[in-house]
């Protein structure tokens, strides 16, 4: 999962980003409004963990940006102001959560693993398609509940898919997906296909169906067949 995390306060974004990252997730960091604005236009992120006060405006722009953009993003919403109004705001808005600061990292993932649940999940916890399981949250695969074992971006990769079954995907909107705008510097994306050919081998080693179909020419799509 991709998220991206608006916070001025340098120390506190080094300690979310570190512990994030420690989680699974790819996180990109950015003190400024600006900057924020700029790549919540360019790039695709599942969620935006967002300060309202920053150096060059106010995170609940960012907020009212995505809602008119018709972000699927989840947003949460992470700020010293405690008040009653900010909150009301910020949710009326189209956030998905508020957390005052300060916070510990353990309720701030678990406030991301709820928003990403309810948008990607239905509420779930698991994910069932076919005789595949799957549980974001401590990061398994089942096939005919049996356990797989997948490399930590063969599984964000596996769920991607799963999370757009019926969408073909591009390489270039994996990529961004699984390494965030890093990507940029990348000279070609085969290595997508030897992560999707690893994928394949070990769904089919485990009598799974042939659920990850290439489009010649565009990318690749996830179906039940």
């Amino acid at each position: 999962m991709n998220i991206l995390l608006v916070e001025d306060d340098t120390g506190l974004s080094s300690s979310i980003r570190e512990f994030l990252v420690g989680q699974g997730y790819v996180c990109e960091t950015t003190a400024q409004y600006s900057d924020a604005d700029l790549k919540a236009r360019l790039y695709q992120y599942d969620c935006f963990v967002v300060d309202i006060t920053l150096p060059d405006g106010n995170g609940l722009d960012i907020v009212q940006t995505l809602k008119r953009n018709e972000s699927p993003a989840g947003i949460l919403i992470i700020s010293a102001r405690d008040s009653l109004n900010d909150k009301v705001k910020g949710l009326e808005l189209g956030a998905d959560d508020y957390l005052t600061k300060p916070f510990h990292l353990a309720e701030l993932n678990a406030r991301i693993k709820a928003i990403l649940r309810r948008r990607f999940q239905g509420g779930f916890d698991r994910i069932e398609e076919g005789v595949l399981t799957i549980i974001p949250d401590t990061r398994e695969v089942l096939v005919a509940e049996e356990s797989i074992s997948l490399t930590p971006k063969e599984f964000d990769l596996l769920l991607f898919l799963v999370n757009n079954q019926g969408h073909v995907l591009s390489k270039e909107t994996i990529a961004e997906h699984l390494w965030g705008s890093f990507m940029d510097q990348a000279d070609s994306f085969e290595f997508i296909y030897y992560h999707i050919k690893n994928i394949r081998k070990k769904l089919n080693n485990s009598q799974a169906g042939n659920y990850i179909q290439t489009v010649y020419g565009v990318g690749y799509t996830f179906r039940i067949s």
